[in-house]
């Protein structure tokens, strides 16, 4: 069946008509700040201490608007006859906003949770280079991170919390042991606490009735 004439117009304009009786809403931006979704994507922090310049954000950036300079130091052996070994040091580590599409792949492959999205988007800049945020502002960014939503309840304890908590638990029943031999090294026995204890029933008794 073949449709009316003129039974597009008629719907846009019906369309148009309903708009028109609805009330308008006035974003009051930037005096009032607009209610983000919690996975808003705005710009990328970095939390340094997870990094291990693995290069593979960098590797899987589609936009090559990551950049990342380090060098290898030695780390002497951890116990007496042990082999050195060499570690990565991050020297620079800046993400081009100019560039980045905010495809997230960056974040998602990172293997040690060194990048999270922040909902903050207002840092636009009037001179393009300026949008390059290089490793201590990518590392304020990080205050403005939610924090992650709460697990669920039913869900199992991850591993490495259960591994954390037996060390600890492990720790503090260490501590505990050294602190009760230390006091019952501190405790005098034998033949010289029976005087002393004998000297002071005896001491006790002397005095005024």
């Amino acid at each position: 069946m073949s449709p009316i004439p003129g039974s597009g117009l008629a719907k846009g304009l019906a369309v148009t008509l309903r708009t028109m009786t609805r009330k308008s809403v006035t974003a009051r931006y930037p005096d009032v700040l607009p209610d983000l979704p919690p996975r808003t994507r705005g710009v990328i922090g970095l939390f340094e201490e997870n990094c291990t310049v693995c290069m593979l954000c960098a590797r899987e950036c589609p936009d090559w608007c990551i950049y990342i300079d380090s060098h290898k130091e030695t780390v002497p052996p951890a116990a007496p006859g042990g082999r050195e070994r060499s570690r990565n040091v991050l020297d620079r580590f800046a993400i081009d906003f100019s560039l980045c599409m905010y495809c997230g792949i960056c974040i998602e492959v990172c293997p040690f949770d060194a990048l999270f999205w922040s909902p903050e988007f207002e840092y636009a800049e009037t001179d393009i280079h300026e949008l390059t945020h290089e490793r201590d502002k990518l590392r304020e960014w990080m205050w403005t991170v939610p924090a992650p939503p709460p697990l669920d309840p039913r869900a199992e304890e991850p591993k490495e919390l259960a591994a954390a908590r037996k060390a600890a638990e492990k720790l503090e029943a260490a501590e505990a042991a050294e602190a009760a031999a230390a006091a019952r090294a501190d405790e005098p026995s034998g033949p010289a606490a029976e005087a002393h204890g004998d000297g002071d029933v005896r001491r006790g008794g002397e005095g005024p009735a």
